[in-house]
């Protein structure tokens, strides 16, 4: 069974920066596409960033690219989103997803002073 736990969402100042972490089992996490969405309260579902197996090509929105990193650890099973400069609109849910139809609970950001 494919699960998927993300962790370090919060408040942060607009400015600030945090980082989201998801941890995976249940599927071979090496050899998974990964994603990050995001989805703001009365908003659809928006795609953030991607990162291909191997950690090479990596995929960012226009919104997010220049402030956010993904990153991947397959000895840990771990997917990373390291934010920073963060604004309002950035709050959101934010998901660990191997597709749109196979993701986490979700991790509240909350920009806001």
């Amino acid at each position: 069974e494919v699960q998927l736990v993300e962790s370090g969402g919060g408040l942060v100042q607009p400015g600030g920066s945090l980082r989201l972490s998801c941890a995976a089992s249940g599927f071979t996490f090496s050899n998974a596409f990964m994603k990050w969405y995001r989805q703001a309260p009365g908003k659809g579902l928006e795609w953030v960033s991607s990162i291909r197996p191997g950690g090479v090509d990596i995929y960012y929105a226009d919104s997010v690219k220049g402030r956010f990193t993904i990153s991947r650890d397959d000895a840990k099973n771990m997917l990373y989103l390291q934010m920073s400069s963060l604004q309002p609109a950035d709050s959101a849910v934010y998901y660990c997803a191997i597709n749109t139809h196979e993701r986490g609970q979700g991790t509240q950001v909350t920009v806001s002073s």
